[in-house]
C-alpha cells in the first residue's frame, strides 16, 4: 500500500515532521520530484536536521529510502548532506538512488544565477539551485541520467552535446565564460565510486516491495500552489508537487495509491518572488511578530534562511490544495504557533472586481483579489506539546473544525509542536 504526503499550499508545511512520524509504521519512503531546493526540518532523538535531498525516512534503520527518477539529483549535496547526518551520530541510512534519475549539472546552478541576475526586478525568486535549467534540459532530452556515468563514451557523447548549446546561451545570453567540457566530465567522473553504494534499480525495488505487501511513503516536495500545471504558475517550481506525480517520479502504480495526506499549517506562509499573489498575507508589525512566533525557530526558508512571507490561513487556497492533491484526509501543523492571539481572522472568500468567489482562480484573477476573514476567537495559552484532542482548550478545537469545514476534508492529525511526537490524531 502506498500513502503519498504532499503540501496543500507553497510548500513549508511540515510535511518532513509527518513522513518522519509516519515512517515509524512503513518500510519504504521515495522523494519523487524536486531537488534540493527545499528543506524539510526534523528534530529527533539525535538533534535538529534540514534534509534536502535525502528523504525524511532516512533516521529509520529499517527504511529504505529511494530518492526516484523524477528528482533532480545533486550529487554534490546528496553526498554532503549524507556526511552530515552520519557525522552527527545518525547510522548511515539504507537508500537506493534510482538509476533513471537525473544529474543536476554544476551548469544547472549557474545559469539559474545567471538568468534571474537577467530577469533582474523581474525575478521569480529562485533558490538558484539550478531546478528550472535541470527540469527543462530533461524534457529537451539533453539530461544525463545516473546510470550515464558508468559508460565512459556515452557520458563524454552526453556532455559535449549539453555544452555546445549551454555555451552559445552563456556566451550571447548572459555574457558568461564558456564551460569545459573536460572539467566536467573529471567532476563527475569523480563521483562514480563514492555514489556507487547507492545507485541501484529503484523501480523493479518498489515493484517487487508492492508485490510483498511493504507500506510505502511518498515524500512531496513544496505544495500545490507551485505546481506548474496546477499552481500560481509562472511563479512555480518546475516539477509536479501533487501526489499523482508520485506514479511518474517514483514509478509506482496509480492503483497502489491509497491514502494522500495533504499537509497544511494553522496559518500561512510562502517564500518565493514578492510578486507572487498571497491574498491572505500580514504585513507590518503584527506580521513579523507571527513571522517569529513561527515554525520551529521562526518562519525563515530551511534552504536559503530568506524570511518566508506569512498570513492567515487562506481557506480558498487550501481547499483548492487539497482537491488538485485528492487529499483523503489532511494534517494540520503549527497550531500551537496561534495561542498567542485573542482572535484569529481565516480568509473565507476573495473579492474580484467587487464579485465574491469561493473557488480559487487563475493567477490574473488571483493578482487583483483581495481577502474577505472570518474572524474567531483565540484560545490565548500554550498548547505546545498536548498530544490529545480533549486536553485542548475549546477555542482550538473550534477553530481546527472551522478549517475542517471550509476545506471539506477531515483533519486527522494536528500537530502542536515541532519535535516528532508533539502530535494529537483525531
Amino acid at each position: 500500500m502506498i500513502k503519498a504526503i504532499v503540501g496543500a499550499n507553497w510548500g513549508d508545511e511540515g510535511k518532513g515532521k509527518i513522513t518522519d512520524l509516519l515512517a515509524e509504521s512503513s518500510d519504504v519512503v521515495i522523494r519523487f520530484q524536486g531537488g534540493a531546493n527545499a528543506g524539510h526540518t526534523i528534530i529527533n532523538d539525535y538533534g535538529r536536521f534540514a534534509l534536502h535531498i535525502l528523504p525524511s525516512g532516512t533516521f529509520y534503520p529499517h527504511i529504505t529510502n529511494i530518492i526516484g527518477n523524477g528528482v533532480a539529483v545533486d550529487i554534490e549535496k546528496f553526498l554532503s548532506e549524507l556526511e552530515s547526518i552520519t557525522s552527527q551520530g545518525v547510522p548511515v541510512p539504507k537508500i537506493i538512488i534510482s538509476e533513471r534519475a537525473q544529474i543536476l549539472m554544476p551548469y544547472h546552478t549557474l545559469q539559474d544565477a545567471y538568468e534571474e541576475e537577467r530577469l533582474g526586478g523581474k525575478a521569480f525568486g529562485s533558490t538558484k539551485s539550478g531546478i528550472a535549467p535541470f527540469y527543462s534540459d530533461k524534457y529537451a532530452k539533453t539530461g544525463i541520467q545516473i546510470c550515464d556515468l558508468y559508460d565512459d563514451a556515452r557520458l563524454m557523447d552526453r556532455l559535449r552535446r549539453a555544452v555546445e548549446v549551454k555555451n552559445v546561451l552563456f556566451a550571447h545570453l548572459y555574457h558568461k565564460p564558456p564551460l569545459d567540457v573536460n572539467a566536467l566530465y573529471e567532476t563527475l567522473v569523480g563521483y562514480r565510486e563514492r555514489l556507487r553504494p547507492y545507485v541501484g534499480d529503484a523501480v523493479l525495488f518498489v515493484h517487487n516491495a508492492l508485490k510483498d505487501g511493504k507500506t510505502i511513503l511518498l515524500e512531496g516536495q513544496l505544495g500545490s500552489m507551485k505546481d506548474p500545471d496546477l499552481g500560481i504558475y509562472p511563479m512555480t517550481t518546475s516539477s509536479h508537487t501533487l501526489a499523482g506525480f508520485g506514479c511518474i517520479g517514483a514509478a509506482v502504480p496509480p492503483t497502489a495509491i491509497k491514502e494522500v495526506i495533504c499537509v497544511t499549517k494553522a496559518y500561512s506562509s510562502c517564500v518565493g518572488s514578492k510578486t507572487e499573489p498571497f491574498v491572505s498575507e500580514l504585513l507590518g508589525d503584527a506580521g513579523d511578530e507571527l513571522r517569529r512566533r513561527g515554525g520551529d525557530k521562526g518562519e525563515f526558508g530551511a534552504t536559503t534562511g530568506r524570511p518566508r512571507r506569512v498570513g492567515w490561513f487562506d481557506a480558498i487556497a487550501t481547499k483548492y490544495g487539497c482537491m488538485v492533491q485528492g487529499a483523503t484526509e489532511v494534517a494540520l501543523t503549527c497550531l500551537d504557533v496561534l495561542g498567542y492571539l485573542n482572535e484569529i481572522p481565516v480568509c473565507t472568500g476573495y473579492e474580484i472586481d467587487g464579485k465574491r468567489i469561493t473557488d480559487f482562480p487563475v493567477t490574473p484573477e488571483l493578482m487583483k483579489a483581495k481577502p474577505i476573514f472570518t474572524v474567531l476567537p483565540g484560545w490565548q495559552c500554550d498548547i505546545r506539546g498536548i498530544t490529545s484532542w480533549d486536553a485542548l482548550p475549546q477555542a482550538a478545537k473550534d477553530y481546527v473544525a472551522f478549517l475542517e469545514a471550509q476545506i471539506g476534508v477531515p483533519i486527522k492529525i494536528v500537530s502542536t509542536g515541532p519535535k516528532r511526537h508533539e502530535i494529537l490524531y483525531r
